[in-house]
């Protein structure tokens, strides 16, 4: 499958918790800044990218703790194409979802010029 309809899958199939925290962040509605959902950088995709805070905010789940050195890598590599890496859980985000928010808001002010 080729990227673009990969993150249409990705898209399509998200979690509860990405559901509830894209509802949050879609156009413009955090302080203005514009999020896009299942962006690709490099060889991987990002949950949710700020292009303007460069700033990818990825969802975990259960399955995470299992993947610790890959999600390692992974963030390594974004790191590495100039993005910051935040990681949430996805029931933070779901029972947490104020100070995740204010969490990323803070991110977001501290790129902002």
């Amino acid at each position: 499958m080729d990227r673009v309809g990969n993150a249409r899958r990705l898209r399509q199939e998200q979690t509860g918790a990405e559901r509830k925290l894209w509802s949050i962040l879609r156009g413009w509605k955090l302080d203005g800044f514009k999020f896009r959902r299942q962006m690709p950088i490099d060889r991987y995709f990002a949950d949710f990218a700020c292009v303007e805070a460069k700033l990818v905010i990825e969802l975990d789940g259960g399955q995470h703790a299992e993947r610790v050195a890959y999600d390692a890598a992974r963030t390594e590599v974004l790191e590495g194409c100039g993005w910051t890496v935040r990681r949430f859980w996805n029931a933070a985000v779901l029972t947490e979802t104020t100070a995740v928010v204010d969490a990323i808001l803070r991110e977001l002010r501290l790129a902002r010029p």
